[in-house]
């Protein structure tokens, strides 16, 4: 299979994880829209929304939901949005959550800062 993140949950291919378990992989978008710009990748391949059951969507907005206040309070975000591609805006054609923090209302393209910086934030136990 020649699926990017495949590649990544497989660890071919090196990413910002932020978090991992036995369902899904959480980590930094390479090409984020805003600081802190992650996404929820359930480990099985799953090409899209209309293909995804039920316990596994559920399962993704489960971490989405435990991941926000996290990611909002470390990067001082004002808000979040969730959002999933599907069709022509679905580049990788493998289910994925994004989790976008908005920094002013209304404004989702903060002047994207260092993703290592980012990721430290974000992986810091404080």
């Amino acid at each position: 299979m020649d699926c990017i993140f495949c590649k990544i949950i497989n660890k071919e291919i090196p990413s910002k994880v932020i978090y991992e378990d036995d369902k899904v992989l959480v980590m930094l978008d390479i090409n984020p829209v805003s600081d802190g710009h992650a996404l929820v990748i359930p480990k099985k391949h799953i090409e899209d929304i209309l293909e995804v059951d039920n316990e596994t969507l559920d399962y993704m907005f489960k971490i989405a939901k435990s991941l926000m206040p996290k990611i909002m309070e470390k990067l001082e975000a004002k808000s979040l949005t969730m959002l999933i591609n599907y069709g022509d805006d679905q580049q990788v054609k493998h289910l994925h959550l994004h989790l976008i923090p908005d920094y002013a209302k209304g404004l989702n393209n903060k002047n994207v800062g260092d993703i290592d910086k980012v990721y430290e934030i974000l992986k810091s136990e404080d």
